[in-house]
């Protein structure tokens, strides 16, 4: 069964036994609660949500030394390509299939990072888990949408405020959502984005009907 592993700030990693590994938002570099290099990072699709340097962070390097493919909006692809490295383009709202299942799109409220881009966030399904990873967003209606139009079994989440939801916002998106499981991120790199998780956790679990895993860079968490 496929593995999520937490590799600090927006960086999650999904794989599973002989399965094509998917990577998100790989700012390791620089990154002060980085659990590994980007050296050691091994991965066949990267997503990139927007191209802000903590979520771009090092997608071309690790795409080049795996043979990887940028799975992004059209303008982040383009740059993939024009420095050589493989993509696929997409855009808000689009769906397509993929060796391991599917990626759509959706909105973020963010900003780009990129001239004429969007920022975005992503509904995965990796061999039939359904894997929302919200990207850098403010709290939208539409995530109510999001929830009803796909079975999720896992929200992603940001909750460290100043640049994102903070925790009471992205409490009430857990109950829009609707997924059994909610984890946290984007949250305590830096003192401008200070959270604490564990008030997060107590919210959502009392909220809604989700149950809350906070990981530590570095930790796992293993689908039955």
């Amino acid at each position: 069964m496929p593995k999520l592993r937490f590799l600090g700030h927006a960086c999650f990693l999904i794989e599973g036994e002989n399965q094509p590994a998917l990577l998100f938002d790989p700012f390791l570099t620089g990154n002060p609660l980085a659990a590994v290099s980007a050296e050691e990072v091994k991965a066949d699709y990267i997503l990139v949500s927007h191209a802000h340097a903590d979520h771009l962070g090092d997608a071309f390097s690790i795409a080049r030394n795996n043979e990887a493919s940028i799975i992004s909006t059209a303008e982040i692809a383009g740059e993939a390509e024009a420095q050589d490295v493989k993509s696929h383009a997409m855009h808000i709202g689009g769906k397509h299939a993929f060796p391991f299942g599917h990626v759509k799109l959706t909105v973020a409220l963010h900003g780009s990072g990129i001239a004429g881009g969007h920022a975005c966030g992503f509904v995965v399904n990796y061999y039939g888990k359904q894997i929302y990873f919200a990207g850098d967003t403010g709290l939208f209606g539409d995530m109510k949408l999001i929830g009803e139009l796909n079975a999720l079994d896992l929200a992603l989440l940001p909750i460290g405020d100043n640049f994102t939801m903070g925790i009471e916002d992205a409490a009430l998106a857990a109950s829009f959502l609707k997924a059994p499981l909610v984890i946290p991120f984007h949250y305590n790199t830096w003192p401008v984005i200070q959270a604490v998780p564990e008030e997060f956790k107590q919210l959502v679990e009392k909220k809604t009907t989700s149950r809350c895993l906070i990981l530590a860079p570095g930790e796992s968490y293993s689908w039955e």
